[in-house]
């Protein structure tokens, strides 16, 4: 049995993977942006989940829910769905949110972070970037890109925890829409499928998955040192850095 913690799982893929987690005996905390939408998941309560709460935009929250997260106990994954489509809070919830609570949760051994194919159109820029939210200066393909290029870099600097990106694909969520073309039962399971299996290719790290199967990423996941520029900015901008290990 794996304790694996979900962001932004209220609805959507995220409640979809703790359902299935509970379902298959896990243990599972879920995680709502504030205590009114707790009520959402009371069914997954019922099932032995553990919530807690924390707004992914604020700095402040984010680290109050990482020593939530620790006073639990190891994880053994943290699967950071969580995510906006638009707004100026694409870098604070997208980006900054999952660098700090990979800084600030204990290491677990497998991390998984959820990406876009939009990824692909994001521009590799660091540049002019306004990590605080308070003005829009990136797309949600850049946000994916640069959450992408993150899992990447944790794989680099972290090789004994498995690292890897997901793209769910197009599917009928909130964020998703009603014309969405994708299944939406396989748009969580290879998220579940990477924090839990003992299936070889899932105990793998840096790798960009969609349904179960790797494919290449943009250039700039890959490059070493687009992921130094990455990390020294967020660095900056929180001040916490990312230790190798």
């Amino acid at each position: 049995m794996a304790c694996v913690f979900i962001t932004g799982s209220t609805e959507g893929l995220g409640y979809a993977a703790a359902a299935d987690l509970l379902g298959d005996g896990h243990q599972v905390v879920i995680h709502a942006r504030n205590r009114r939408r707790i009520s959402a998941v009371r069914d997954l309560e019922d099932q032995g989940a553990i919530a807690l709460v924390g707004d992914l935009s604020d700095p402040d929250e984010t680290r109050t829910l990482a020593e939530d997260v620790n006073r639990l106990g190891r994880m053994d994954a943290v699967i950071h769905n969580a995510g906006i489509i638009s707004g100026p809070g694409l870098l604070p919830v997208n980006v900054v949110a999952p660098y700090l609570l990979t800084t600030h949760i204990e290491p677990p051994e497998r991390l998984i972070y959820l990406s876009s194919s939009m990824h692909r159109g994001g521009r590799a820029e660091i540049d002019g970037l306004d990590w605080s939210g308070q003005g829009e200066t990136c797309t949600y393909s850049d946000s994916k890109l640069l959450v992408t290029v993150l899992s990447a870099a944790v794989a680099r600097l972290w090789p004994d925890v498995f690292s890897n990106a997901v793209d769910p694909g197009w599917v009928p969520t909130r964020m998703g829409g009603p014309a969405a073309s994708d299944d939406l039962q396989l748009g969580h399971q290879t998220q579940t499928w990477l924090a839990t299996s003992d299936d070889t290719e899932a105990r793998t790290t840096g790798g960009y998955w969609h349904h179960r199967r790797r494919f290449a990423s943009h250039p700039a996941v890959q490059d070493p040192q687009f992921q130094d520029r990455l990390l020294s900015a967020l660095t900056e901008h929180t001040g916490v850095h990312l230790t190798a290990r």
